[in-house]
């Protein structure tokens, strides 16, 4: 493969988004196949390398692939741990509940969970099954808490000038009260910092906005605490770069996730994007409860 050429292979949990990242990616200009058999991975690999007209592929592989489940989740393994810079295997993953509820409102039936058997016994065994290779991937992305347009969003963000160069920082803000993502590469804690949240004027405002910008960034601490998460990423971000990795996802949180952990995103995120590297900034919970103590 050349260094434009792209095979991505989405996998993970029924009901986590599949269809949806493989519409998104057939709109990027994939050539997307649906449910392909493991065994005729390497015919595309060898495909995009002898075409000259196909040189991205997108493939969804999951248990409903003919053969063993065992076959479906070897192969995945296997082509996760090559580490080779044009293949990403791209793992959907969401909550036992959110998936139970995303199959009661379109009313299908999960592929594991057919003749009688319980919905939760087959979203259960699922999840076992693909745990291997849910560490193998290249990528895990948390749908639980996004909408089909916000998933549509990541994977345009990560994909849409992949191959401009292979190596960029997932910077993204949240509120721990929702949860450490669980895609994080490194977690960083604002939480020692003064909440603006009790300054009324700045309560409905975000780290987006300058007044709560400039709160944030004129405590005592906020200037050295920058200075060494900086100094960090300036050391290790071009060690990292070395490797097989195509990124590393950096998160920084506060309780709610509204001020203080998205003004030193952005704040970090500029910094970043002056040494050269690419910056992807998402803030998680921005605008999820506004007024809420945050």
């Amino acid at each position: 493969m050349t260094h434009n050429d792209q095979l991505v292979i989405i996998t993970g949990m029924s009901g986590a988004g599949k269809t949806r990242a493989i519409q998104t990616f057939e709109d990027l200009g994939y050539f997307c196949v649906d449910n392909l058999p493991p065994n005729l991975i390497y015919k595309f690999s060898e495909l995009i390398r002898t075409s000259r007209e196909i040189n991205k592929v997108a493939l969804v592989i999951d248990l409903r692939a003919p053969g063993s489940a065992n076959d479906v989740v070897d192969t995945l393994v296997e082509i996760a741990h090559n580490k080779n810079k044009n293949e990403n295997v791209i793992f959907l993953d969401a909550s036992d509940n959110k998936i139970v509820t995303r199959y009661e409102e379109t009313r299908r039936d999960h592929p594991l969970a057919r003749n009688g058997r319980r919905l939760i016994d087959g979203i259960k065994k699922e999840r076992k099954a693909m745990e291997p290779v849910k560490d193998a991937a290249n990528l895990v992305i948390d749908t639980t808490d996004f909408s089909p347009k916000q998933l549509r969003q990541e994977l345009i963000e990560k994909f849409e000038n992949y191959g401009e160069e292979p190596f960029h920082v997932e910077l993204m803000s949240f509120g721990f009260k929702y949860g450490i993502p669980i895609d994080a590469d490194m977690v960083f804690d604002v939480r020692f910092l003064t909440n603006p949240y009790y300054v009324e004027s700045l309560r409905n405002l975000t780290g987006k906005d300058k007044p709560v910008y400039d709160f944030v960034m004129q405590q005592e601490n906020a200037d050295e605490y920058f200075a060494k998460v900086y100094d960090l990423m300036k050391f290790l971000l071009p060690k990292i770069k070395g490797t097989s990795k195509a990124s590393e996802t950096i998160a920084i949180g506060c309780t709610g996730g509204q001020h203080r952990s998205i003004a030193m995103t952005e704040r970090l995120g500029l910094a970043l994007k002056k040494l050269g590297f690419r910056v992807n900034i998402t803030h998680r919970e921005i605008g999820r409860y506004k007024g809420a103590n945050i």
